[in-house]
């Protein structure tokens, strides 16, 4: 055995041992944009674009999900209660999660899937079966790219779990394999198919808030129980807290906002800059619940408790960023859009439009649920609002099962998944250089001139 694979650490012990040991080789492992200069023009184009691109008709989609923890899980439950989707394959490190995987496929009325458990890289047999058409990927970040890569490579369609890579180059390869392959690599971004973003969405659509001008999206969230736990992603979560420092997991409330503003379709991200808070609330949450003698004692957190960035589009347009996962704040990802004519702002969900009754105040969103609510909340939110994350997991596979079926192009292509993911790197570059601006590379390569509109 070579020195380099002695220290490299495989998903196998990633999943079995504490974040303790294994940070430094997980920092090494995870390439962190940190040096060089980012092309302010487009990069060559491999292949023709993925712009446009609609699925083959089917009439079953045949799915293969590699990653069955807690998210991937709770995913596959959500695709067996589509209709037309039929499971055919499963790959996890760990067997028993897998076998259960199996049963529930099995109990929902499909045929038992077969599994893929024999070692680091086996998810790569699955992805070269003939009885798939679209690969669910919900792994550790750093196994986003190789694994999409793969699925794509061997002719597959795929999504990942957010955020889609960690690295600029990772969004490039995303986009270059896309297109040489000409198969479709997706962001499964929930949030986009909540009901109060496909609203929104449609009520921009309709002109209510005329032009629009600022954005704000966040993920604040306390995920410290979470993070220091000893099973799920507490195994690896912690992990980028100890080499990064930056918006690390940015797409939840950037997805949605990127939608309002038709990025990749008419604008898109030209610069960021991005500075961060000092790093406390890890520090105070293990000093009051971890035992002194845990390894997580020998950890020390570099990502700041609060990172704000900022984004300019192409168009002008400027959105606010945050990200928050170490301390007791209520759960927010802000979801606010500001036009000439209104502005909306959730969490709690609230909204002014020029002229309303009551002067200067937030009304509820009650009067335009009825008119702006949008279709797929309409014909799918009964079946929807029992299951994940209050319907959003649901809304989101059944439309790529809608879209693959119908022979449409995804709501969200590989251009997104670089776009939205693009910002963890970004934001780590520009904190590093004291706020510095940095450039978004044009993963399009221009052609977000010639594309309106989100398809949802």
């Amino acid at each position: 055995m070579t020195d380099d694979k002695k220290n490299q650490l495989s998903r196998r012990q990633l999943l079995k041992t504490g974040v303790g040991l294994l940070g430094a080789t997980v920092a090494a492992e995870t390439k962190i944009f940190a040096s060089g200069e980012i092309p302010a023009t487009p990069f060559p184009a491999q292949s023709e674009s993925m712009i446009g691109v609609k699925f083959d008709k089917r009439d079953t989609v045949r799915l293969g999900v590699i990653g069955v923890g807690g998210r991937g899980t709770g995913m596959l439950s959500n695709f067996l209660a589509i209709p037309n989707v039929q499971v055919n394959a499963i790959c996890d490190l760990v067997r028993e999660k897998a076998v259960h995987a199996q049963d529930l496929t099995e109990k929902a009325g499909g045929k038992r899937p077969e599994i893929y458990t024999s070692g680091d890289h086996d998810y790569e047999n699955l992805c070269k079966r003939d009885d798939l058409d679209f690969i669910y990927i919900a792994t550790p970040w750093d196994w986003h790219a190789p694994m999409a890569v793969a699925a794509m490579t061997s002719g597959k369609h795929t999504g990942l779990e957010v955020p889609a890579v960690n690295t600029l180059e990772e969004c490039q390869k995303l986009v270059d394999t896309s297109e040489k392959t000409r198969r479709h690599c997706m962001i499964m971004e929930n949030c986009c198919y909540g009901f109060n973003e496909l609203m929104v969405l449609n009520m921009i659509r309709a002109g209510l808030f005329g032009d629009l001008l600022h954005g704000e999206a966040a993920y604040i969230h306390d995920l410290r129980g979470e993070i220091f736990s000893d099973k799920g992603e507490g195994l690896w979560r912690r992990v980028p807290h100890t080499t990064r420092n930056g918006n690390v997991y940015p797409t939840h409330g950037l997805g949605p906002v990127a939608n309002y503003m038709g990025i990749n379709r008419g604008d898109r991200f030209d610069y960021l800059v991005s500075m961060s808070s000092p790093q406390k609330g890890f520090d105070a949450y293990r000093a009051a619940k971890i035992p002194k003698d845990s390894p997580k004692w020998r950890e020390k957190y570099v990502l700041g408790d609060m990172n704000t960035s900022l984004i300019k589009t192409a168009g002008g347009l400027t959105i606010m960023l945050q990200h928050d996962v170490s301390n007791p704040r209520p759960y927010d990802r802000i979801n606010l859009i500001s036009g000439v004519k209104a502005v909306f702002r959730d969490y709690p969900e609230r909204i002014y439009v020029d002229g309303q009754p009551g002067e200067e105040a937030f009304t509820g969103i009650e009067a335009y649920r009825e008119k702006y609510g949008h279709k797929l909340w309409k014909e799918q939110g009964q079946t929807a609002e029992n299951r994940g994350h209050g319907g959003m997991d649901y809304l989101m596979l059944y439309r790529l099962v809608q879209c693959m079926r119908e022979g449409l192009e995804p709501d969200m292509d590989v251009y997104d998944a670089a776009s939205w993911s693009a910002p963890a790197a970004l934001s780590e570059k520009s904190v590093a250089q004291e706020s510095a601006p940095v450039k978004f590379p044009d993963f399009t390569r221009g052609r977000w001139k010639q594309r309106n509109g989100a398809s949802q």
